[in-house]
């Protein structure tokens, strides 16, 4: 059936009641939770759109109001701000009627065979989601650890490269490198260029290196500004050392012509 996208603003809100917002289910990978963190925190840090925007890992969806929940590992919506009390239950999770509007995006990311992500694509075209993404590090599903899905009329179309997603601004790479201490591939935000989104850590890493790199330079310049100062002292001693030298000279010639020496 079709999923309403939003809850008329001159009906009375459905009764959430029986709804349950949390059930405690852990994340099931350690990778899992730093993917997460890392897609979501990224954003935070560094992300300007100049609109607002709310990104969130593990919370629950729901498109009407009936159980279970849909649970994206990441999703990001633009142009919605988290209401006041976040612990009244209507708000403990996205309830798509309260927001307005569906996310954006939705990622998943792949730990084993059994999460059906694949299958997830029809559910999330119908509420209305405009990308749909899985990160497959492990490679459960096939070949390819990045599959990108575009929402076009009722159903999603895959994508050839997901590097720059137009509708959101936003872009997404794949990045072996460091993060939290452990080295691996991660899917990462990143602009048109292709230049990551960083992390806060990578934020202060940044500064502290162009911090230390304007000391250096600092030091260099004051170490060239003291070479300069002891060429200035070395000069001038040079030229006193000249003056006394001629002073003594005409001070000797002067003696001579009194003795009545010619030059």
């Amino acid at each position: 059936m079709a999923l309403p996208l939003s809850w008329p603003e001159d009906s009375m809100e459905p009764d959430i009641s029986h709804l349950i917002t949390e059930d405690d289910t852990p994340v099931d990978s350690v990778y899992s939770e730093k993917q997460m963190r890392l897609l979501t925190s990224s954003l935070y840090a560094s992300w300007k759109p100049g609109r607002e925007f709310l990104a969130l890992a593990n919370v629950g969806l729901f498109a009407i109001p009936e159980n279970p929940a849909i649970v994206p590992d990441v999703m990001l919506s633009l142009d919605v701000t988290l209401p006041e009390d976040i612990f009244e239950k209507g708000n403990r999770c996205y309830m798509v009627w309260r927001y307005g509007k569906p996310p954006d995006l939705v990622i998943e990311v792949v730990s084993n065979k059994v999460g059906g992500e694949l299958e997830k694509a029809e559910t999330y075209a119908r509420i209305g989601i405009g990308y749909y993404v899985i990160h497959d590090p492990e490679r459960w599903l096939g070949e390819r650890p990045l599959r990108a899905f575009e929402r076009h009329g009722r159903r999603y179309v895959e994508m050839l490269d997901c590097s720059w997603l137009e509708q959101l601004g936003l872009g997404l790479t794949l990045w072996k490198g460091t993060f939290e201490g452990w080295s691996d591939t991660w899917l990462r935000w990143c602009d048109r260029e292709g230049n990551l989104l960083p992390t806060g850590e990578e934020q202060r890493e940044r500064a502290e290196a162009a911090e230390a790199r304007v000391g250096e330079q600092r030091e260099r310049a004051e170490a060239a500004e003291a070479r300069v100062g002891e060429q200035r002292e070395r000069a001038e001693a040079a030229e006193a050392q000249l003056r006394e030298q001629r002073e003594r000279a005409e001070r000797l010639q002067a003696r001579l012509r009194e003795l009545g020496v010619e030059d």
